[in-house]
């Protein structure tokens, strides 16, 4: 029996189709992503199954006394309402169940001998059980945790609240409502890496049958089973996750691709067989030409599957060799009496690709706008390589003058020709009338897309991203990432989109409490090690400097580090003994670099005092680092003997 049944459903826009005789059924208990560009219908979809839009034809219908849950259709609640009070409307049935189990008490007490009351009674508390009416405040406990809603928020009046609070609230509130169907629309913004694990676990195990719209690529991977793309008004099929959909589509693409062109060769063939039977000129060949003819107008050609424009270009300066890029030491940062970096730590390396990340609040954005230069630390230091070429690419894009259009655009701000404006937005594929829309007229991933196209011609050699793919579809998604994919340089970003992060991080600093875990390899690798236990620990806070002492600089010596902690098996220990020998020979580069500095400028006793200390600071790294190397490769050796 299908849960949600579509069919033949059509639904039009003034004279413009959205959907036109889409059919589908989903089955009780299954998880179905809904897929498809902007604007493709997904969101008209949602409304129409929920009842807010009507529908031009076909008919829509959701199980037989199934109730449904839904993210965005929030009861009014009066303005002194706390997040508590929301919460618990979650249990409005219970609460009835409830006041009806006194009454039945109450009467039962007056009627010992009446059976059916007692009945009436058992079938209510089997209904209280289910509905968890007996263990609501364990539920909400355990909701609210794991979709990180603090206890000081839950005392809040609810209309306090930002728009993506409430949709996390909301979100809650169904969970606990215990509906039969889930409509979830784009759940996982607004949450933070870990929230978004805890739904999708919480997704897999419910027994109910869940219909969402999202971006989330792993998200989608981690809860669904099935996928239906809208586009061109109708839909396609795809029985698998995430994964399976982008391969599956390709291959469909690539058989309708080569049917079309076998279809398109043999009407030529035949179109040119009937010509050369014309020129003969025999009343035989003509009738036979003749049929031909007929043949070929009863053909029809498959339609040539639409391609995404890939990107065809590479930028960045891929010259840039100055190997250590940021140098971020003991940097300290406090708001309201509350302490959001304490001490953080890191250098970044030449054309590594770090992935910075953290709760909500945990100060992400913060150490990004420190290391951009738009706010001051309270104690610590940053040092740019030499010749660092940064260039920052923000949530929100936006231009000086959102009236001009593309071409515009880019002959005022890089001071091009109209010709080189055409083919550099044509790279970046915005062709034709496309380059005539003004750019307030552009989505949020096309103005990503106009920066980034700014950018390109610059000679970058560090890209500083803050959630690039945040409210994109996917198609703008892919791009993004391709866009990143060109980049020839060093990449430092923040973003909540697991998959962007496991296709590019090489190297992940977390935000915990203010410190920093710092972890070379996968973001698959660092949640396997966090899951186990095994991650190294935070960087500890630096003690206070005693009166007359400044805080610790750059120029300090550093400490020999702690012995290296064990984090896992033999592969992560190979791991972290190839990235102790790409540092020690990256530091024994440096040494030999200082020393050629050191002769050329020996007459210039100033200058040479600063690069001896540079020098001294370089070699009791890198015998730090062989101290690491050699301790590492013990552990390596005692585990696989």
């Amino acid at each position: 029996m299908a849960d949600i049944s579509v069919q033949n459903l059509t639904k039009y826009y003034g004279d413009r189709p959205i959907l036109r005789e889409v059919s589908f059924d989903i089955r009780a208990g299954e998880k179905v992503a809904i897929l498809g560009a902007n604007g493709a219908g997904k969101t008209t979809l949602l409304h129409i199954l929920t009842g807010r839009l009507p529908y031009d034809g076909g008919h829509v219908s959701l199980g037989a006394g199934k109730r449904a849950g839904v993210i965005d259709q929030m009861p009014d609640v009066p303005p002194d309402m706390t997040v508590e009070d929301v919460l618990r409307i979650a249990f409005r049935e219970s609460d009835e169940i409830a006041a009806a189990m006194d009454a039945l008490t109450d009467e039962m007490a007056r009627k010992p001998d009446d059976a059916s009351l007692l009945k009436r009674y058992a079938q209510l508390e089997t209904r209280l059980e289910l509905l968890g009416g007996y263990n609501r405040d364990h539920e909400i406990d355990r909701v609210c945790n794991g979709l990180a809603i603090p206890r000081a928020m839950r005392a809040q009046p609810f209309a306090q609240l930002s728009g993506g609070e409430k949709t996390r609230i909301d979100l809650a509130r169904i969970i606990l409502e215990q509906t039969d169907i889930l409509l979830l629309d784009e759940p996982t913004n607004h949450l933070d890496m870990d929230a978004v694990d805890w739904l999708g676990r919480y997704l897999e195990s419910y027994r109910g049958t869940v219909l969402i719209i999202s971006h989330d690529r792993w998200f989608i991977d981690q809860c669904c089973e099935r996928v239906i793309e809208l586009h061109d008004c109708t839909c396609d099929f795809y029985n698998g996750n995430y994964s399976y959909y982008a391969v599956e589509r390709e291959r469909r693409r690539a058989e309708q691709r080569k049917r079309h062109e076998h279809e398109l060769a043999e009407k030529k063939r035949l179109e040119a067989t009937a010509r050369a039977m014309h020129e003969h000129g025999t009343e035989h060949l003509a009738k036979r030409a003749a049929s031909i003819e007929k043949r070929i107008a009863r053909m029809t050609v498959t339609d040539r599957p639409k391609t995404d424009r890939r990107m065809t270009v590479t930028f960045g300066d891929p010259n840039y060799e100055t190997e250590d890029v940021l140098k971020v030491r003991d940097i300290t940062k406090t708001y309201d009496g509350r302490a959001v970096l304490r001490g953080v730590s890191f250098t970044i390396h030449n054309r590594e690709r770090v992935a910075l990340l953290g709760a909500n609040g945990a100060g992400k954005t913060t150490l990004l706008k420190i290391v951009l230069g738009e706010e001051t630390p309270d104690s610590g230091t940053v040092r740019k390589g030499v010749g660092l070429r940064p260039a920052y690419l923000p949530q929100q894009v936006r231009f000086a003058d959102p009236h001009r259009d593309l071409i515009d655009t880019l002959i005022y701000d890089k001071d091009v020709s109209m010709q080189t404006a055409r083919d550099r937005l044509g790279a970046f594929q915005f062709t034709g009338e496309e380059q005539r829309k003004t750019v307030a007229m552009l989505s949020g991933g096309e103005k990503s897309r106009l920066r980034l196209c700014e950018l390109m011609y610059d000679p970058l050699n560090l890209l500083i991203l803050d959630e690039p793919t945040n409210h994109l579809d996917l198609a703008s998604r892919e791009w993004i990432e391709e866009a990143v994919e060109a980049f020839d340089g060093t990449l430092l970003f923040v973003s909540h989109d697991r998959y962007f992060v496991e296709r590019f991080a090489t190297r992940v600093l977390y935000l915990e409490d203010g410190q920093l875990i710092d972890f070379t390899g996968s973001y698959s690798d660092f949640l396997q090690l966090r899951e186990r236990g095994t991650l190294p620990a935070a960087q500890p806070a630096p003690p206070a400097a005693p009166r007359g002492r400044t805080a610790p600089t750059l120029d300090d010596v550093p400490k020999p580090p702690a012995p290296p902690k064990r984090t896992g098996g033999t592969k992560n220990l190979q791991k972290q003994l190839s990235a102790l020998e790409r540092e020690i020979a990256q530091l024994e580069g440096q040494a030999a670099d200082l020393e050629q500095q050191m002769l050329a400028v020996a007459s210039d006793s100033g200058r040479l005092l600063a690069l001896m200390g540079e020098k001294e600071t370089c070699d009791q790294t890198l015998e730090a680092r062989m101290d690491e190397w050699e301790a590492v490769a013990a552990a390596l050796e005692e585990m696989q003997s």
